[in-house]
């Protein structure tokens, strides 16, 4: 019998990469409500939404493994969130600009409604200076309004970098290799 495996998640770039990585999964969106609870760490608030995505999805296909994800941009302290408008899009990249922010991508592993592993990883990215023209433009393109931090490295966003300190698909969203491994401990095979 085939493993099942499912993406808690409806971000089209987590569905790129693990779909890259050859693994054979289905959608379903969890639903879960990002909302940070008081004086909760960016590293914790990512293992949580992590792990409440991938036990809601886990409680309705009990046989499967469910991975969750979430990831969370810090810079200077200041946890950045997916932008609601263009005027925090602006102070998000005007805060970025110059600037190295730390990405934290947290995955859990979930079956039968239980977290059965889970893992925050931590990427140190650094931005060149942007002009105001240049932060005006991305805006434009709607690139940032799906994205924590509101910038997109796989897209436009990916010449504002200077330096990523790890792989840039963690940056992207989805840790692969990580999970791969996570995936075979709780006994995926490829199929």
């Amino acid at each position: 019998m085939t493993q099942t495996v499912i993406l808690a998640s409806g971000s089209p770039r987590r569905r790129e990469l693990l779909a890259k990585a050859g693994i054979r999964f289905e959608v379903v969106e969890s639903g879960v409500s990002e909302t940070r609870a008081a004086n909760e760490t960016a590293r914790d608030y990512a293992l949580r939404l992590a792990a409440d995505k991938a036990v809601t999805v886990s409680t309705l296909h009990r046989d499967a493994l469910v991975i969750g994800a979430d990831t969370i941009v810090v810079c200077d302290e200041v946890i950045l969130e997916k932008p609601a408008d263009a005027g925090e899009a602006a102070r998000m990249l005007q805060l970025l600009s110059g600037n190295t922010h730390i990405v934290i991508t947290a995955v859990a592993i979930a079956r039968g409604g239980r977290v059965l592993e889970s893992e925050a990883i931590e990427s140190r990215v650094t931005f060149r200076a942007l002009s105001d023209d240049e932060i005006a433009f991305y805006i434009e393109t709607g690139e940032p309004f799906d994205k924590a931090g509101g910038y997109g490295i796989q897209g436009l966003g990916g010449g504002f970098i200077t330096h990523v300190d790890t792989v840039r698909d963690n940056v992207m969203g989805l840790p692969v290799a990580h999970v791969i491994a996570a995936l075979r401990r709780q006994g995926y095979r490829d199929q």
